[in-house]
């Protein structure tokens, strides 16, 4: 699994709560080219919690696939396009797959809302 940022030095019953508060765990796409290699790849996990934007973490990706992203022929564009759009919509919410790899228990999905939101 990737690296979690944002939950070092919490509990997995911390995590739980926030989790069930609406915290989030979110992975954010970026990419990059050379002529003709374009590469899209995603960053580690970070965890988002309720209340925290998840544009504000999203930004620096932004920024980075607009500079870098789009030299390539012919997926540059594409794939910028792709993973702009992605993290304006605030990035690929991974909370169910991750809560279930950490063996989280507890969480109640119905207050700590779907993994689409």
């Amino acid at each position: 699994m990737a690296e979690i940022k944002g939950i070092a030095g919490m509990t997995p019953q911390e995590i739980t709560f926030e989790v069930n508060r609406g915290g989030k765990f979110i992975v954010y796409r970026f990419c990059f080219s050379a002529l003709v290699l374009t590469v899209l790849t995603s960053t580690d996990i970070y965890f988002v919690r309720a209340g925290q934007s998840r544009m504000a973490k999203a930004l620096p990706w932004i920024i980075l696939t607009l500079l870098l992203g789009w030299w390539g022929i012919p997926w540059g564009p594409i794939r910028t396009v792709q993973a702009v759009w992605t993290n304006l919509h605030g990035g690929e919410d991974v909370t169910a797959a991750v809560a279930s790899a950490m063996g989280l228990q507890s969480v109640n999905w119905a207050t700590a809302g779907s993994s689409e939101s």
